[in-house]
């Protein structure tokens, strides 16, 4: 594992050093477990009380916290989450294997690949595909006919890009996702469902992640589209047609119907559900496991199901917890109620 004295991870996360600059790190680890020679963070201060218990050699603080680290020896930054992980990257390099095609790989004669690719065993690039320079296909992946995938990328074991689809540069695609699969679409003939061809593709933008054992379906025609830089977790499912802005993130187990249309900048809580044909606006936060049935306006925040504003959700969840009373009270001037027109009953 790396060495680097504070001084030098300071430098890669660019913070200023309170204390021993020559203090040898050399590991990573979380503020529980961290001992000797480790260094950890506090993002911010909830995270304080346990610097005073904390074994790891040196922590990564944000500014204004240098008064609660005591005697350790920090790294001042303005998002120590940020920083932390610039350091981690040094000081736990992540193996990726070199350039060349393994033996046991299968590549048509047909496909393209650039300089410095890395295909290894057991993958398939089929005729027409392209590969962009100095990406990794782990094993076992599958890219279909005429699919593109750019610079920079990685592709984990059992990834399939199915044929046509495009990928940009610098994408992560974890374990077991399927990009292209074919949308959901039947027409009823006599009470039976007959097939809609799918024969649209998949686009991808730069700079994206999409985690393990998700499926975007490739659209009936036309595109499926995930903007520049948006992040997709595990057991995501955008359906046909659907079209994703820049830099927005889906927590896992979100599903997206087919035709919606979802902004830039938007954050999904883990099992979201958004009907189809649909319109999200920009800089929209839905809370998790809400359902949208309607539109959602730009720079607004919704939560429960059916979907509605954050506020009265709140609203809405601190009456029903209440409903037990409500329902005792309900009862007794119901009872009240009846006692008093029975008084003055005429009869």
């Amino acid at each position: 594992m790396p060495e680097k004295s504070l001084a030098e991870l300071a430098a890669i996360a660019g913070g200023i050093v309170r204390g021993n600059e020559a203090a040898v790190i050399t590991g990573a680890a979380p503020l529980e477990d961290a001992g000797p020679g480790d260094i950890t963070f506090a993002a911010d201060r909830k995270y304080f009380g346990l610097l005073s218990t904390t074994r790891a050699s040196a922590v990564v603080v944000p500014e204004g916290a240098e008064n609660a680290a005591g005697s350790l020896d920090l790294i001042v930054v303005r998002n120590p989450q940020l920083a932390f992980a610039r350091i981690v990257e040094v000081l736990r390099p992540q193996y990726l294997p070199g350039p060349g095609i393994h033996p046991k790989a299968e590549v048509h004669p047909g496909a393209r690949l650039a300089k410095d690719v890395s295909v290894q065993a057991f993958s398939v690039i089929e005729d027409g595909a392209v590969v962009g320079e100095r990406t990794i296909i782990f094993p076992g992946v599958y890219i279909g006919r005429g699919a593109a995938i750019g610079a920079d990328c990685v592709i984990y074991p059992g990834v399939s890009i199915r044929e046509g689809c495009v990928v940009g540069d610098r994408v992560i695609v974890h374990s077991n996702t399927v990009i292209g699969s074919d949308g959901f679409g039947y027409a009823r003939d006599s009470g039976k469902y007959v097939k809609v061809p799918q024969r649209g593709i998949v686009r991808i933008g730069d700079d994206v992640e999409i985690g393990a054992s998700a499926a975007i379906d490739r659209a009936a025609l036309g595109e499926t589209s995930i903007g520049r830089g948006t992040k997709i977790d595990n057991l995501v499912h955008i359906a046909h047609n659907v079209r994703i802005g820049e830099d927005s993130a889906l927590a896992a187990q979100s599903g997206i119907a087919g035709s919606t249309k979802v902004g830039s900048r938007v954050q999904f809580g883990g099992q979201v559900g958004i009907s189809g044909h649909l319109n999200v606006g920009d800089d929209v936060g839905i809370g998790a496991k809400s359902g949208v049935v309607q539109d959602v306006p730009s720079r607004s925040v919704c939560s429960g199901i059916p979907a509605i504003p954050h506020t009265d959700w709140l609203k809405a969840q601190n009456i029903y917890a209440k409903l037990p009373e409500l329902r005792k009270k309900v009862s007794e001037l119901e009872k009240r109620l009846a006692e008093i027109e029975k008084k003055h009953d005429p009869k």
